[in-house]
């Protein structure tokens, strides 16, 4: 059964190109690129050497194979800087990389499988059980297709507590726990050193994250994106994405722990909030 397709305007695409391209991003990016099964794409981030996330994105391999190379699924807003940043660490990797935002488009599908009659490349968006598939296909073919609301599909993935960058998080100021990358198979703690590698494992193996994204629910209007939560007089977190009476926000972990801890209620202005953490 066909799924409900929804357009997302907001995401770019870049190729990698090139029999470099898998020992390339390899290096690079925090997931490996290596052994993806057929119809999968790898959810991955692009770090400062500090281990804060730049970017984040899906790397797909192209229909011919990863010795082809792969289309990168990425904000839309920041594809010109991913190709600029990529650029720099190309040196004599024997790649091209292009953006190829003007003439591919990505959607997801939920609750079915990708339109029949559509020629693109289909994956699976792991980052949680719910998020369905995404598909990577000409401006014109998606063009055809009734797709549902944005809106619709920005509840869902609130739903399903997948952050986004840009209103969830801050790109260049957070690291990969804080945006649960690891919680969103982002993450390969075993592949080789990659840019910012360190920071990662050492937050990953002491456990040490401070911060996680979560999902709230708030007990009145939801606030408008980077209203304050607090416990009490103490600030623990800032909100982010809302859908009716639902949210993400980013919280202080030590400091849910101890308002819990003590029975304080959490409030965003004069909203109760209730949070539920991501397991």
């Amino acid at each position: 059964m066909d799924g409900k397709v929804y357009v997302l305007r907001d995401r770019g695409v870049i190729e990698v190109a090139g029999a470099g391209a898998a020992g390339f991003l390899q290096r690079l990016i925090t997931n490996s690129v290596l052994d993806i099964p057929k119809g999968e794409g790898r959810y991955a981030g692009l770090l400062t050497p500090q281990g804060k996330l730049m970017f984040d994105f899906f790397a797909v391999p192209l229909p011919d194979g990863p010795e082809a190379g792969y289309l990168i699924d990425c904000a839309r807003a920041q594809a010109g800087d991913l190709v600029t940043r990529l650029d720099l660490h190309k040196m004599r990797a024997k790649i091209a990389i292009t953006d190829k935002s003007e003439t591919l488009t990505v959607a997801a599908i939920l609750d079915g499988d990708a339109p029949a009659g559509v020629e693109g490349l289909t994956y699976r968006d792991t980052r949680a059980p719910g998020m369905g598939l995404r598909i990577i296909a000409p401006h014109a073919a998606l063009a055809r297709l009734k797709d549902a609301s944005e809106a619709a599909y920005e509840a869902h993935r609130i739903a399903q507590g997948v952050p986004k960058g840009g209103i969830d998080f801050v790109y260049g100021e957070t690291f990969v726990h804080d945006a649960n990358l690891d919680l969103m198979n982002g993450v390969d703690f075993k592949k080789g050193c990659y840019v910012g590698q360190e920071v990662v494992s050492r937050v990953h193996f002491r456990k040490s994250a401070r911060k996680r994204i979560v999902k709230v629910h708030f007990g009145g209007p939801a606030p408008a994106p980077g209203t304050q939560i607090m416990a009490g007089e103490i600030i623990i977190g800032e909100s982010g994405s809302t859908s009716g009476s639902g949210g993400l926000a980013m919280l202080r972990l030590d400091r849910l722990e101890e308002a819990r801890a003590a029975g304080v209620a959490l409030t965003a202005g004069d909203v109760a909030v209730a949070v539920t953490l991501p397991e």
